[in-house]
C-alpha cells in the first residue's frame, strides 16, 4: 500500500537524490526504510539510513559511491579527497558507505524462514513486500520510495503510520510467528516502548504481543546473552528505563535473565507492619537515576575516568552520553536484601548489611550474562557497595576521618556514588522524602569542606615502595607493603597532614620498629 506524501522535508538531503539517480540509471528500486522513516513522523534526528534494494545490495552500494566520486563531488567543486569506501559486509548481505557524516547501509530485500532451534535464518532474494514483512515492527516496517517515477511515495503496507498516531507496538504478522523466528524481538518491543516515550506521549506493546511473549519467553534460550545484554543496556540508556523493564518483567522475560532483580517483588506483613516492595523502589531508583545524571550531563558536573600508565586516573574528561554502568548499579542496588531480609519487633523490618551482601553478589550477575570481567564489573560492585554509606554520614558527630574514608574508597566514582545514594532517597511520604533530601544536602557540604582541605578524591600515598627500598637498601617484601599501610591509615584518621614531609617521618618511626636501619 503506496501513499503519495510531500516528503520533500524528510528526504532533501542529496543522498536521497543521489540513490534516486542511481536507481533510474540501473533500474533497480530503491527504498529507504525502517528507524529513519519512522523517526520522520517523530520528529527525531535520525543519521543511520537503511537502504533496501531490489536486487544485490552490495552492488547498488558500489554504483551509489561511484556516482558520488564521479557525480556528485566534482558537481560540488571538490576533487582533492579520498574515494567513497565501500564496507561489505558477506556475512549479512550488506554494504554501507558514509557520506557527510551520515552512516548509510544498502541491503538486498529478502524473504527469510527460520529452524525452530536457531535465530539464523535461511535468506532468499525478495522484494520490498518479503522484506517489510520480515521487519520486527509496523512502525519499523514503513518505506519511502526512492524510485524515480514516485519518488517520497510512503509504503506502509501494515498500518505503521497509525500505529504511530495511537502509540502502539505492533508485530506486522503474528506475534508468535514473529518472536518464534526471532526471540530478541521480545527485547526490542520493550527496548522501543522506552526509547520512543516522553512525558507528552506514551507507547506500549499491544495486549496480543503481550500474551505471545509471556507464551514464549523460553524461546530466549536460543538467544546469546550478548544479545539480550545488549538490548537491556539499550534499555537502561533511555530516560524512563522502567518502562521497558516492567514490560519485560510483566511478561516473565527479566525473571529469566535477571532472577535477581525480581526477586525485590513483593511485600511481606508481620504483626500489621510490612516494608515497602523493593522492586518498585528499585524501578523508582533507576528512574530518577537516569534523571539526575541526565541533568548533571547538561550542566557538564560530571567527567569519566580512565586509567594511566602509572596505574593512576585521568584528569577526567567531562561525560557527554549516559554511563549505562551506573544505570547497572542502580539496578542491581538492593539485589542483597533479600537475602538479608529480617523482623524485629522492636526494630520492624530490617535489611542489616544488604550493601555488602548485594556487592557481592554482582560478580554472579555479570558472569552469568557474561558481562565485562574488567574494571566496569568493579566499578558496579564498588557502587553497590558504598551505597549506604554516605547516609551515614548525616550525623553532626560523624569524624572527618569517615568522611575522609569515604571520599578515599569511592575515588574517582564519587560522584556517581552521590547520585545514586540521591536517587535512593525515596518513600511515599512527601515529608520523609523532603528530609531526607535536606540531610543528604549536609552530607555534600561534608565532603565538599573536607575534600576542598585534604584532596583525598586524588589521593596517592607520598610514600612509593621504591622509596622504602631505596632508603633502607632492601629488595620488595611484605614489609614494604605494610609500612605504605600504616601511613595511608595515618593520613585518612588525620593523625598525620597528606604531605610528604609528615610521611617520611612517620615512615621511619614504623620501619625501626620492623628492624630497618638507613643506608648511607
Amino acid at each position: 500500500m503506496s501513499q503519495v506524501i510531500d516528503s520533500t522535508q524528510f528526504l532533501s538531503d542529496p543522498i536521497f537524490g543521489i540513490v534516486s539517480k542511481v536507481s533510474a540509471s540501473t533500474g533497480v528500486r530503491a527504498f529507504v526504510i525502517g528507524g529513519f522513516v519512522r523517526d520522520c513522523f517523530l520528529g527525531r534526528k535520525n543519521d543511520d539510513i537503511d537502504i533496501v534494494v531490489e536486487g544485490s545490495g552490495t552492488a547498488f552500494a558500489k554504483e551509489v559511491a561511484d556516482y558520488i566520486d564521479k557525480v556528485y563531488y566534482p558537481s560540488e567543486g571538490v576533487s582533492s579527497r579520498k574515494p567513497t569506501k565501500v564496507s561489505v559486509f558477506e556475512n549479512f548481505g550488506t554494504a554501507m558507505l558514509h557520506f557527510r557524516g551520515m552512516e548509510i547501509e544498502f541491503v538486498g530485500a529478502r524473504k527469510e524462514s527460520y529452524h525452530r532451534e536457531s535465530r539464523k535464518p535461511i535468506v532468499e532474494s525478495g522484494t520490498l513486500e518479503d522484506d517489510q514483512k520480515r521487519r520486527d515492527f509496523t512502525i519499523n516496517a514503513m518505506a519511502f520510495s526512492l524510485c524515480p517515477e514516485d519518488f517520497g511515495a510512503l509504503v506502509d503496507p501494515f498500518g505503521g503510520i497509525a500505529d504511530l498516531a495511537k502509540g502502539i507496538i505492533r508485530t506486522p504478522l503474528d506475534p508468535e510467528v514473529t518472536f518464534s523466528d526471532d526471540p530478541l524481538r521480545m527485547f526490542r518491543a520493550a527496548r522501543f516502548a522506552t526509547k520512543l516515550s516522553n512525558d507528552e506521549f506514551s507507547f506500549t506493546v499491544v495486549p496480543e504481543c503481550l500474551q505471545a511473549m509471556r507464551d514464549m519467553a523460553d524461546r530466549i534460550s536460543i538467544l546469546s546473552k550478548e544479545r539480550i545484554v545488549e538490548e537491556l543496556c539499550k534499555i537502561l540508556q533511555q530516560d524512563k528505563p522502567s518502562i521497558g523493564l516492567r514490560i519485560l518483567d510483566e511478561t516473565s522475560l527479566l525473571e529469566k535473565v535477571l532472577p535477581q532483580v525480581t526477586r525485590l517483588k513483593g511485600v511481606e506483613t508481620v504483626e500489621g507492619r510490612g516494608h515497602k516492595d523493593n522492586f518498585s523502589h528499585t524501578l523508582q531508583v533507576v528512574d530518577y537515576l537516569a534523571q539526575s545524571e541526565k541533568e548533571a550531563i547538561a550542566q557538564g558536573l560530571l567527567k569519566d575516568y580512565f586509567p594511566t600508565e602509572d596505574g593512576g586516573a585521568s584528569a577526567g574528561v567531562v561525560r557527554t552520553a549516559p554511563n549505562v554502568w551506573l544505570r547497572w548499579a542502580g539496578l542491581l542496588h538492593d539485589i542483597g536484601k533479600p537475602v538479608c531480609k529480617r523482623f524485629d519487633p522492636a526494630a520492624g523490618w530490617t535489611f542489616h548489611g544488604h550493601e555488602v551482601v548485594g556487592s557481592r553478589m554482582v560478580p554472579k550477575v555479570f558472569k552469568d550474562l557474561k558481562m565485562p570481567q574488567n574494571e566496569k564489573l568493579k566499578y558496579v560492585e564498588k557502587l553497590v557497595g558504598l551505597h549506604h554509606r554516605p547516609v551515614a554520614l548525616v550525623d553532626d558527630q560523624v569524624t572527618d576521618s569517615a568522611v575522609r574514608r569515604l571520599i578515599f574508597d569511592a575515588g574517582d566514582d564519587l560522584d556517581d556514588l552521590m547520585l545514586l545514594c540521591n536517587a535512593d532517597l525515596t518513600s511515599k511520604n512527601p515529608a520523609k522524602v523532603r528530609r531526607l533530601r535536606h540531610n543528604f544536602d549536609l552530607v555534600k557540604e561534608k565532603l565538599k569542606d573536607v575534600e576542598e582541605r585534604d584532596a583525598i578524591r586524588n589521593w596517592k600515598n607520598p610514600i612509593t615502595g621504591d622509596y622504602i627500598m631505596q632508603v633502607y637498601g632492601i629488595e620488595p617484601c611484605n614489609t614494604i607493603g605494610k609500612i605504605k599501610e600504616t601511613i595511608k591509615e595515618a593520613i585518612l584518621d588525620g593523625k598525620i597532614g597528606y604531605s610528604f614531609e609528615e610521611a617520611d617521618a612517620l615512615m621511619r618511626e614504623v620501619a625501626k620498629e620492623y628492624g630497618l636501619v638507613p643506608v648511607g
